[in-house]
């Protein structure tokens, strides 16, 4: 653990007496935005594949260093994977403690894929006539800024930029000789796009060290319209690994087609079993539970999306028909085929009976649906199909007993979780993005992704809240992911509200 060190805070009363305005708020964001892009871009250029752990040591040494420079003491939490990062900041007579969570990993790349010479070198580009983008120079002058600009590298919006928007409002914050009338916990995580899987274990080892009375992610895109957003909970995510089994090894379809089956079409058969045409999901009781009242609809209703915009940007005729809004359809669990493989396909084709498929499913949770309670009405249903469960691949004793044959692996990565519109932390976070912006930030209720939370908000008992910051259309975990700099203005000036808000 490094040395402690306590700021003087001789200002923290006037700066709760006077909190700054929208005016100011967005004068210090520009006056800071050029020298957090020169650190921005300095972050982005080191490698964070979480699987690696040369890439994780080399974040950890930066981010340590990052916080402490700004008077927080860090402590690493050793996991049974890579290590957690604890950062404090300790303000006199507080009493109250706000938990932040960052993710400083990133999805892994395709260099090929990338329109640059590297994921891991940043680029500034800007979008040309004709709609594709021209690599431009970094800004050497506030003035040379254009806010339409965007910084193409893995992490600039999931999640590097949320971390670097946060230590720019905190440099305003110093700067301005403010401080938070609250103390702050800042828990840094590795393998957040592995799923975060020593997290929970790391949560209940440590409460009392991660103890506090709220929770604030800083990460996630943006409402679609780009204007200020908060959202109040997430859908969890378990996954299953399905396989069927046909011959021992793949047979010649002259010879045995219409003798052997095929595990392919077994496959698509069982999947297409589970649910109609309209896509609800058609196993008995999978949607208990679940019950959108008036009030719940209306407040859905409060998100402006576009239909019309939403089916037309993602390339669809109609949508399915488990609700009659986006928003309602993000409520109710979900189960996505994610993946299919058996025998081969393009130039690698054979005229084969396959020997087995393979399918990946991943079902997002809500906080009414039990992870384990829908596993088992899946597992269930495949047994009513018909199926034999084995353990890895069938011996030959279930090769000749059993018609049909299914190997059944599944994980609970993490649950869902959920915060009311009118706790605690709503109010005070609303209102922060008000006094910024001017307006009352866009609030939804859940979103649709998910993200590993729920140690947090059952382990410690505390509600959470996600303050997202990043442009809709940034691509994340895709080639070319990028962060449009105005949001990154943006998201400093959102971060520095945050934190000149009185708890």
């Amino acid at each position: 653990m490094k040395a402690l060190v306590l700021f003087c805070l001789p200002f923290i009363s006037s700066a709760l007496a006077a909190q700054p305005n929208a005016e100011k708020l967005e004068a210090w964001s520009k006056d800071h935005l050029l020298a957090g892009l020169d650190e921005l871009k300095e972050c982005l250029s080191i490698p964070n594949n979480g699987l690696y752990a040369d890439h994780v040591e080399k974040n950890m040494v930066w981010t340590e260093k990052a916080f402490a420079d700004r008077g927080f003491t860090t402590q690493r939490i050793e996991t049974n994977g890579m290590p957690l990062l604890l950062a404090n900041y300790e303000v006199r007579k507080s009493v109250k403690t706000v938990l932040v969570y960052l993710q400083v990993d990133g999805q892994p790349v395709d260099s090929a894929e990338w329109q640059q010479e590297s994921p891991y070198l940043p680029v500034l580009k800007a979008s040309t006539d004709d709609d594709d983008w021209q690599k431009i120079p970094w800004p050497e002058k506030p003035t040379d800024i254009n806010y339409e600009s965007r910084v193409f590298a893995r992490s600039a919006s999931d999640a590097k930029g949320p971390i670097i928007m946060f230590l720019k409002a905190l440099d305003i914050m110093k700067e301005q000789k403010l401080s938070p009338n609250y103390n702050l916990k800042v828990i840094m995580d590795f393998e957040e796009e592995l799923g975060s899987p020593h997290l929970p274990a790391a949560v209940e080892k440590n409460k009392e060290l991660l103890a506090a009375d709220m929770l604030i992610i800083f990460d996630g895109p943006m409402h679609v319209t780009n204007r200020p957003t908060l959202t109040f909970g997430a859908r969890g995510i378990a996954t299953i690994t399905l396989t069927t089994f046909g011959p021992r090894v793949p047979q010649h379809s002259g010879h045995y087609g219409n003798y052997a089956p095929n595990p392919a079409l077994r496959m698509s058969q069982l999947l297409a079993s589970m649910k109609d045409e309209q896509g609800r999901v058609t196993i008995p009781g999978y949607y208990d539970g679940i019950v959108l009242d008036q009030a719940t609809k209306e407040i859905l209703k409060q998100v402006p999306d576009d239909e019309v915009f939403i089916k037309k940007k993602i390339g669809i005729a109609r949508t399915d028909a488990i609700a009659a809004t986006y928003q309602e359809s993000i409520q109710y669990p979900s189960l996505n085929i994610r993946g299919m493989s058996s025998g081969w396909v393009g130039d690698a084709v054979r005229t084969i009976i396959p020997d087995k498929a393979v399918a990946e499913i991943d079902v997002r949770l809500v906080p009414e649906s039990d992870a384990e309670r829908l596993i088992d009405l899946i597992r269930d249903h495949i047994r009513s199909q018909g199926y034999h469960f084995v353990e890895g691949a069938p011996d030959e004793a279930e090769r000749s007993e059993y018609d049909k044959l299914i190997s059944f692996e599944y994980d609970v990565s993490y649950q869902a979780f959920r915060t009311a519109y009118d706790s605690e932390t709503g109010l005070w976070l609303n209102k922060a993005l008000k006094r910024a912006f001017g307006q009352e930030p866009i609030r939804i209720r859940m979103a649709g992704g998910s993200i590993p939370i729920s140690p947090f908000v059952t382990t410690l008992g505390i509600p959470a809240v996600s303050v997202p910051t990043v442009n809709p259309d940034n691509n994340q975990h895709s080639p070319n992911e990028n962060l449009r700099t105005g949001n990154f203005k943006d998201g400093i000036k959102t971060y520095l509200a945050v934190l000149t808000e009185a708890l």
